[in-house]
Protein backbone atom coordinates (compact mmCIF):
# COMPACT_ATOMS: atom_id res chain seq x y z
CA UNK A 1 0.00 0.00 0.00
CA UNK A 2 1.34 3.42 -0.96
CA UNK A 3 1.77 5.78 1.97
CA UNK A 4 0.77 9.39 1.40
CA UNK A 5 3.64 11.69 2.46
CA UNK A 6 3.13 14.04 5.36
CA UNK A 7 3.20 17.82 5.09
CA UNK A 8 6.29 19.91 5.73
CA UNK A 9 5.30 23.02 7.69
CA UNK A 10 7.63 26.03 7.76
CA UNK A 11 7.05 27.39 11.25
CA UNK A 12 8.16 30.95 12.00
CA UNK A 13 9.27 31.74 15.52
CA UNK A 14 9.72 34.89 17.55
CA UNK A 15 12.75 37.13 16.95
CA UNK A 16 13.46 37.45 20.66
CA UNK A 17 11.51 37.29 23.89
CA UNK A 18 8.37 38.85 22.40
CA UNK A 19 5.31 36.75 23.38
CA UNK A 20 4.35 34.51 20.46
CA UNK A 21 0.75 35.73 20.42
CA UNK A 22 1.96 39.23 19.55
CA UNK A 23 3.62 38.12 16.31
CA UNK A 24 2.13 34.74 15.36
CA UNK A 25 -1.46 34.06 14.21
CA UNK A 26 -3.39 31.57 16.33
CA UNK A 27 -3.57 28.97 13.54
CA UNK A 28 0.24 28.94 13.33
CA UNK A 29 0.48 28.38 17.08
CA UNK A 30 -2.14 25.63 16.84
CA UNK A 31 -0.18 23.75 14.15
CA UNK A 32 3.15 24.12 15.96
CA UNK A 33 1.58 22.76 19.17
CA UNK A 34 0.34 19.53 17.58
CA UNK A 35 3.28 18.18 15.58
CA UNK A 36 5.47 15.35 16.83
CA UNK A 37 8.45 15.73 14.48
CA UNK A 38 10.62 18.82 13.99
CA UNK A 39 13.73 19.78 12.05
CA UNK A 40 15.49 22.59 13.89
CA UNK A 41 18.70 24.60 13.98
CA UNK A 42 19.09 24.37 17.76
CA UNK A 43 17.08 21.74 19.69
CA UNK A 44 17.45 23.63 22.98
CA UNK A 45 15.88 26.86 21.73
CA UNK A 46 13.26 24.95 19.72
CA UNK A 47 12.19 23.16 22.90
CA UNK A 48 11.98 26.49 24.71
CA UNK A 49 9.86 27.95 21.90
CA UNK A 50 7.46 24.99 21.88
CA UNK A 51 7.25 25.02 25.67
CA UNK A 52 6.24 28.69 25.53
CA UNK A 53 3.51 27.73 23.04
CA UNK A 54 2.25 25.11 25.54
CA UNK A 55 2.68 22.10 23.26
CA UNK A 56 -0.03 19.48 23.66
CA UNK A 57 2.51 16.73 24.36
CA UNK A 58 5.41 16.59 26.84
CA UNK A 59 8.42 18.21 25.20
CA UNK A 60 10.61 15.20 25.97
CA UNK A 61 8.29 13.01 23.87
CA UNK A 62 8.85 15.06 20.69
CA UNK A 63 11.37 14.19 17.99
CA UNK A 64 14.00 16.77 17.00
CA UNK A 65 16.42 16.43 14.08
CA UNK A 66 19.13 19.04 13.63
CA UNK A 67 19.65 21.02 10.43
CA UNK A 68 22.27 23.75 10.56
CA UNK A 69 25.23 25.09 8.59
CA UNK A 70 27.20 21.94 9.43
CA UNK A 71 24.61 19.53 7.98
CA UNK A 72 25.95 17.83 4.83
CA UNK A 73 23.75 17.50 1.76
CA UNK A 74 23.88 13.69 1.96
CA UNK A 75 22.24 13.88 5.41
CA UNK A 76 19.11 15.65 4.14
CA UNK A 77 17.20 12.58 2.87
CA UNK A 78 17.22 11.13 6.39
CA UNK A 79 15.51 14.28 7.67
CA UNK A 80 12.63 13.63 5.28
CA UNK A 81 12.10 10.03 6.46
CA UNK A 82 9.18 10.84 8.81
CA UNK A 83 7.45 12.74 6.00
CA UNK A 84 7.81 9.83 3.59
CA UNK A 85 6.38 7.59 6.33
CA UNK A 86 3.26 9.78 6.44
CA UNK A 87 4.13 12.02 9.41
CA UNK A 88 3.84 15.81 9.34
CA UNK A 89 7.06 17.69 10.17
CA UNK A 90 7.76 21.28 11.17
CA UNK A 91 10.92 23.22 10.39
CA UNK A 92 11.91 25.80 13.01
CA UNK A 93 14.83 28.11 12.30
CA UNK A 94 16.81 29.83 15.01
CA UNK A 95 15.00 33.12 14.49
CA UNK A 96 12.30 34.24 12.12
CA UNK A 97 11.10 32.41 9.01
CA UNK A 98 12.57 29.07 7.85
CA UNK A 99 14.15 29.12 4.42
CA UNK A 100 14.94 32.84 4.56
CA UNK A 101 18.67 33.23 5.17
CA UNK A 102 18.86 29.90 6.99
CA UNK A 103 19.75 26.27 6.15
CA UNK A 104 16.13 25.16 5.74
CA UNK A 105 15.95 26.12 2.07
CA UNK A 106 17.94 23.12 0.85
CA UNK A 107 15.69 20.69 2.71
CA UNK A 108 12.58 22.41 1.34
CA UNK A 109 14.00 22.09 -2.18
CA UNK A 110 14.53 18.36 -1.67
CA UNK A 111 11.00 18.01 -0.31
CA UNK A 112 9.62 19.48 -3.52
CA UNK A 113 11.65 16.99 -5.55
CA UNK A 114 10.19 14.16 -3.47
CA UNK A 115 6.63 15.35 -4.05
CA UNK A 116 6.13 16.41 -0.43
CA UNK A 117 3.64 19.20 0.23
CA UNK A 118 5.31 22.32 1.66
CA UNK A 119 3.23 24.83 3.64
CA UNK A 120 4.74 28.20 4.67
CA UNK A 121 3.15 29.70 7.77
CA UNK A 122 2.82 33.40 8.51
CA UNK A 123 5.23 34.99 10.97
CA UNK A 124 7.91 37.63 11.50
CA UNK A 125 10.78 38.00 9.02
CA UNK A 126 13.30 40.57 10.19
CA UNK A 127 14.37 41.13 6.59
CA UNK A 128 10.89 42.01 5.35
CA UNK A 129 9.93 43.97 8.47
CA UNK A 130 13.08 46.08 8.17
CA UNK A 131 12.43 46.71 4.48
CA UNK A 132 8.81 47.66 5.18
CA UNK A 133 9.82 50.16 7.84
CA UNK A 134 12.84 51.61 6.05
CA UNK A 135 11.02 53.70 3.46
CA UNK A 136 13.58 52.52 0.91
CA UNK A 137 12.86 50.82 -2.41
CA UNK A 138 10.67 47.78 -1.79
CA UNK A 139 10.25 47.07 -5.51
CA UNK A 140 13.89 46.17 -6.10
CA UNK A 141 16.05 44.85 -3.27
CA UNK A 142 18.68 42.22 -2.44
CA UNK A 143 19.73 40.53 0.79
CA UNK A 144 23.44 39.72 1.05
CA UNK A 145 23.73 38.08 4.47
CA UNK A 146 27.00 38.82 6.23
CA UNK A 147 29.63 41.12 4.74
CA UNK A 148 33.32 40.09 4.88
CA UNK A 149 35.01 40.31 8.28
CA UNK A 150 38.38 41.62 7.06
CA UNK A 151 38.33 45.42 6.98
CA UNK A 152 39.69 45.82 3.44
CA UNK A 153 37.31 43.22 2.02
CA UNK A 154 34.36 44.69 3.91
CA UNK A 155 35.09 48.20 2.67
CA UNK A 156 35.39 46.93 -0.90
CA UNK A 157 32.03 45.16 -0.60
CA UNK A 158 30.34 48.27 0.80
CA UNK A 159 31.54 50.31 -2.18
CA UNK A 160 30.39 47.57 -4.56
CA UNK A 161 26.93 47.41 -2.99
CA UNK A 162 26.55 51.18 -3.05
CA UNK A 163 27.56 51.28 -6.72
CA UNK A 164 25.08 48.52 -7.56
CA UNK A 165 22.37 50.31 -5.61
CA UNK A 166 22.96 53.51 -7.55
CA UNK A 167 23.00 51.66 -10.88
CA UNK A 168 19.83 49.64 -10.29
CA UNK A 169 18.07 51.86 -7.74
CA UNK A 170 18.19 48.76 -5.54
CA UNK A 171 17.94 48.57 -1.76
CA UNK A 172 20.83 46.54 -0.35
CA UNK A 173 20.23 44.61 2.90
CA UNK A 174 22.85 42.89 5.05
CA UNK A 175 23.58 41.88 8.62
CA UNK A 176 26.50 41.47 10.97
CA UNK A 177 27.30 39.43 14.06
CA UNK A 178 25.83 41.64 16.82
CA UNK A 179 29.14 42.27 18.58
CA UNK A 180 30.61 43.63 15.31
CA UNK A 181 27.69 45.95 14.53
CA UNK A 182 29.54 49.07 15.65
CA UNK A 183 32.46 48.38 13.30
CA UNK A 184 30.14 47.85 10.36
CA UNK A 185 28.22 51.03 11.12
CA UNK A 186 31.47 53.03 11.28
CA UNK A 187 32.63 51.50 7.99
CA UNK A 188 29.37 52.47 6.28
CA UNK A 189 29.75 56.07 7.41
CA UNK A 190 33.36 56.12 6.21
CA UNK A 191 32.80 54.48 2.82
CA UNK A 192 29.40 55.63 1.58
CA UNK A 193 28.47 58.81 -0.28
CA UNK A 194 26.93 61.54 1.93
CA UNK A 195 23.59 61.38 0.11
CA UNK A 196 23.22 57.59 0.35
CA UNK A 197 20.35 56.61 2.64
CA UNK A 198 21.11 54.15 5.43
CA UNK A 199 18.48 52.43 7.55
CA UNK A 200 19.52 50.71 10.78
CA UNK A 201 16.83 48.38 12.14
CA UNK A 202 17.57 47.00 15.61
CA UNK A 203 15.72 44.59 17.91
CA UNK A 204 12.88 44.18 15.44
CA UNK A 205 9.54 43.26 17.08
CA UNK A 206 10.99 43.66 20.59
CA UNK A 207 10.08 46.31 23.13
CA UNK A 208 13.50 47.91 22.48
CA UNK A 209 12.97 48.11 18.71
CA UNK A 210 14.63 51.05 16.94
CA UNK A 211 14.38 51.71 13.19
CA UNK A 212 15.82 54.88 11.68
CA UNK A 213 16.55 55.91 8.08
CA UNK A 214 18.89 58.84 7.46
CA UNK A 215 21.41 59.91 4.86
CA UNK A 216 25.03 59.19 5.65
CA UNK A 217 25.57 62.93 6.15
CA UNK A 218 22.70 63.02 8.66
CA UNK A 219 23.99 59.97 10.53
CA UNK A 220 27.32 61.73 10.98
CA UNK A 221 25.62 64.58 12.85
CA UNK A 222 23.86 62.22 15.26
CA UNK A 223 25.24 60.26 18.23
CA UNK A 224 26.09 56.74 17.08
CA UNK A 225 23.28 54.26 17.83
CA UNK A 226 23.89 51.67 20.54
CA UNK A 227 24.18 48.52 18.44
CA UNK A 228 26.62 46.33 20.34
CA UNK A 229 25.21 42.82 20.87
CA UNK A 230 21.81 43.86 19.51
CA UNK A 231 20.48 42.05 16.41
CA UNK A 232 20.42 44.60 13.59
CA UNK A 233 19.84 44.88 9.88
CA UNK A 234 21.46 47.47 7.66
CA UNK A 235 19.79 48.75 4.48
CA UNK A 236 21.26 51.25 2.05
CA UNK A 237 19.97 52.99 -1.04
CA UNK A 238 22.23 55.21 -3.09
CA UNK A 239 20.70 58.48 -4.29
CA UNK A 240 23.28 59.48 -6.83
Amino acid sequence: MTIKPGTLYLIPCTLGDTPARQVLPQHVIDIARTLQHYVVEQPKTARQFLSALKHEQPIQSLHFATLNEHTASNELPELLAPLLAGQDVGIISEAGCPGIADPGAELVNLAHRKGIRVVPLVGPSSILLALMASGLNGQCFAFHGYLPIAEADRNKMIVTLETESAHRRQTQLFIETPYRNDKLFAALLAQCHPHTQLCVATDISLATEQIHTRTIAQWKTQPAPQLNKRPSLFLLLANR
